[in-house]
């Protein structure tokens, strides 16, 4: 298990609160018209005022967005100085598929701030991607930090670390500067103070808050005035979706999917979204499966007012019997889009 750590920062306001979620049905897996599983969950819909419009299970308990939380890291450190933009930056805030274009950019990073690949603190790892990942070992390439898939925001670590005098050695140490200063900045466009810290799966500390601050978090990203921090990660994610993900992730077609759409996907089924005009949505599957995020986001994002046409693909994988599909993922009534018919 990963260690808890203390983090004592600047506090904006009341932590949520650590409790075993009160999570709820958000996807049944039917198959032959019977279901045959439940994946519970929380799911939060913001409108563009910042009020909630829907929510299902516990939206108020912390928990960890895991990878969800990167676009708030990579706002943290172009506030510090990091000079990114383009697909560079969008590259910051990924979590990458280990893709050739992926390792260029982050060796491209760490040539800019003058450091070698060895400074990076990052786990070795195989590539993300199966099909890049099965190339890679059938070549017999050995793990690596630069293929693990969050090699770009380490790159930036250590860059916005260089470029304020700040200490390389211990740059995932919470109490760092760069880290006191994601902490302060996750803090601020939360809304809420951190709950709890510990280490994520990369080595970088992991900020706790609650799935509803995640949302507030993501639609203050996507509706920040140009030239902003936040406006230029933003920017930045929705212009290089693939860098800011690889080729044939759910996360990246569904910003082509969905015109002005900021999405970032997180391990153990975190799913945020947010578009233009402040309606956001975020989402937690309890059980961390894939399976049931991509269809719950994509019913939420249309509960918010998203074209259900322009989220078809998003509905869920076939259930196969026999080679034949005699099943579905599907999100449960709660989320029905024709609860609250709304034009996008």
């Amino acid at each position: 298990m990963n260690p808890v750590l203390t983090y004592v920062g600047p506090l904006a306001v009341e932590a949520p609160v650590i409790r075993e979620p009160l999570h709820a049905p958000v996807a049944h897996l039917v198959r032959g018209g019977v279901i045959e599983g439940i994946h519970y969950g929380s799911v939060v819909v913001l409108a563009a005022d910042g009020s909630v419009e829907l929510q299902i299970g516990d939206i108020e308990a912390a928990f960890y967005p895991r990878s969800a939380l990167k676009p708030l890291q990579a706002v943290a450190m172009l506030r510090a100085g990091l000079p990114l933009d383009g697909e560079l930056l969008a590259l910051a805030a990924a979590s990458h598929s280990g893709e050739e274009r992926h390792l260029a950019g982050t060796r491209r990073i760490l040539e800019v701030a003058g450091l070698p690949e060895e400074r990076l603190r990052n786990i070795p790892d195989l590539p993300f991607d199966p099909v890049v990942r099965e190339t890679w070992v059938r070549d017999g390439r050995p793990p690596s930090r630069l293929a693990q898939n969050c090699s770009g925001k380490h790159a930036a670590m250590l860059y916005t670390a260089r470029l304020n005098g700040w200490s390389l050695d211990d740059y995932l140490d919470p109490a760092h500067p760069l880290q006191r200063a994601v902490a302060a900045t996750v803090e601020e466009l939360t809304g809420q103070a951190v709950a709890q810290v510990t280490v994520d799966g990369c080595g970088a500390p992991l900020f706790s808050v609650s799935l509803h601050g995640l949302a507030r978090a993501l639609a203050w990203i996507a509706t920040a005035a140009p030239g902003t921090p936040e406006a230029r990660v933003a920017d930045a994610m929705r212009e290089h979706a693939e860098m800011a993900s690889g080729s044939g992730r759910d996360v990246s077609a569904l910003m082509r999917a969905v015109p002005g759409l900021l999405a970032k996907d997180g391990f153990e089924g975190v799913q945020v979204a947010a578009l233009p005009d402040g309606r956001a949505v975020a989402v937690k599957i309890a059980d961390g499966a894939d399976r049931a995020r991509v269809p719950v986001a994509a019913a939420a994002l249309a509960r918010a007012g998203v074209d259900p046409a322009a989220l078809a693909e998003f509905a869920g994988a076939p259930l196969l019997g026999g080679g034949a599909v005699v099943g579905h993922v599907r999100p449960t009534r709660s989320l029905d889009p024709l609860a609250r018919p709304r034009a996008a």
